[in-house]
C-alpha cells in the first residue's frame, strides 16, 4: 500500500479541523488545483484513511453530561471479542476497547445522570450474560477530549 505523502497528511490535517472545508480552500492551501485535491480525498477514502465525517455534538445540550469509564471483567474464550460486539451496540456507549489486564474490556458512556447510568449498567450491561462484572469510574470533568490524530508531525505512520 503506498504511504501517506506530505500532501495527503496536509488534507486530512484540514478535514480533521473542519470536515466541511470546501476543496477549493484545500486546493489554495496546498498550492494543488481542485481537481487533484479532489482526487487525492477520494483515495484516501477509498483507503480508509478517511473512514467518515460527522458531526460534533454537545452532549450536555442533548442531556447526556455524564461521561463514565467501566471496566468490564467477562468469560470468554481468549481471542473473542463477542462480548465488546455486544457491548457496542448499546446506545449511549461511544467507545468499547479490548484490553490487556485483569479487564477484559474498557468502555466510554454518556447519560444523563448518575440513575441513568446505573440503570444502563443494570438493564443492559447487565443482559450479557458473559460479563462476570464491572468497575465505573465517573468523570467529574473532562479537561481534553479529542478523536484529532496528531498527523501533521508524521507520527502517524512514515512516508
Amino acid at each position: 500500500m503506498k504511504p501517506i505523502d506530505a500532501a495527503d497528511r496536509k488534507i486530512l490535517t484540514i478535514l480533521q479541523g473542519n470536515a466541511r472545508t470546501p476543496n477549493v480552500e484545500i486546493a489554495r492551501r496546498l498550492k494543488l488545483a481542485p481537481s487533484a485535491v479532489l482526487e487525492r480525498i477520494r483515495k484516501l477514502e477509498k483507503r480508509g484513511a478517511i473512514r467518515g465525517y460527522e458531526a460534533q455534538l454537545d452532549a450536555p445540550m442533548l442531556d447526556l453530561g455524564l461521561v463514565a469509564f467501566i471496566f468490564v471483567r467477562a468469560e470468554e474464550r481468549v481471542g473473542s471479542t463477542a462480548v465488546g460486539l455486544a457491548l457496542s451496540r448499546i446506545p449511549g456507549v461511544q467507545e468499547v476497547h479490548h484490553v490487556a489486564g485483569e479487564d477484559c474490556y474498557l468502555v466510554k458512556v454518556r447519560a444523563a445522570s448518575t440513575e441513568a447510568l446505573g440503570k444502563l449498567l443494570r438493564e443492559q450491561f447487565g443482559a450479557i450474560r458473559a460479563i462476570t462484572s464491572t468497575r465505573t469510574t465517573v468523570v467529574f470533568t473532562t479537561v481534553k477530549e479529542t478523536a484529532k490524530l496528531p498527523i501533521e508531525n508524521g507520527e502517524a505512520g512514515h512516508e
